[in-house]
């Protein structure tokens, strides 16, 4: 169960626009989070204070693994062009490098900066800027990575034999069986289906693998 708290000026609660934005424009807003709920927000929030973040949005007992939260949700719908977004720790924001790169990307297609505390990431400098081309190249390796293992997976599978996919529900004796009664006894694929304790979808689809399609 997420924790969302408003953002706040130095515990004084502020509200959103009808815009979704502050009612103040090139301003840091931070972003905290932790995984659990018996963790502590105070040192991230302390931390975003002392770096001038005036408005902060929380997660609290929320994974980083997971971009869809409330708090980052409304973090992301109240920044404007020329804000920064600010996180003590790169983590805080999202443990999937896919899912940061995407995030940044879209922050910076808003024309808005991103700045990480702890590993001294900042894309309004140039060297957050490659730092962040870095990350985006390491997260396209990493996706070329896992569909090579996935390739050399399936072609290990088929060299040795293995049937690929979801598990056959029915045999080869039951498919046998049901291909003749619906050619020679008029069988209706409902009627088969129900024999074999099967949806008519599966045994269609059991059925597609052998024959072309039948009456049903």
């Amino acid at each position: 169960m997420s924790n969302t708290k408003h953002a706040f000026a130095f515990g004084t609660e502020c509200r959103l626009n009808q815009t979704g934005g502050m009612n103040e424009h090139k301003t840091a807003i931070g972003y905290a989070r932790v995984s659990t709920e018996d963790q502590k927000l105070d040192l991230q929030i302390q931390a975003l204070q002392q770096a001038g973040c005036k408005y902060i949005f929380t997660d609290h007992g929320q994974s980083g693994t997971n971009f869809k939260r409330d708090g980052l949700h409304e973090a992301v719908r109240a920044l404007n062009p020329g804000d920064t977004l600010i996180v003590w720790r790169l983590d805080r924001l999202g443990r999937s490098l896919s899912g940061l790169v995407a995030l940044m990307e879209n922050l910076g297609k808003r024309d808005i900066h991103f700045k990480s505390m702890t590993e001294n990431i900042d894309t309004a400098s140039s060297g957050g800027k490659l730092m962040f081309h870095l990350m985006a190249a390491l997260a396209e390796f990493e996706r070329s990575i896992i569909s090579e293992r996935t390739k050399a997976g399936l072609a290990a599978a088929r060299t040795g034999g293995r049937q690929l996919g979801r598990p056959r529900m029915l045999s080869s004796q039951q498919i046998d069986e049901a291909q003749h009664a619906m050619k020679q006894r008029d069988w209706s694929l409902k009627q088969m289906a129900d024999r074999f304790g099967v949806s008519t979808r599966t045994l269609k689809r059991h059925l597609d693998q052998i024959v072309p399609t039948l009456k049903t």
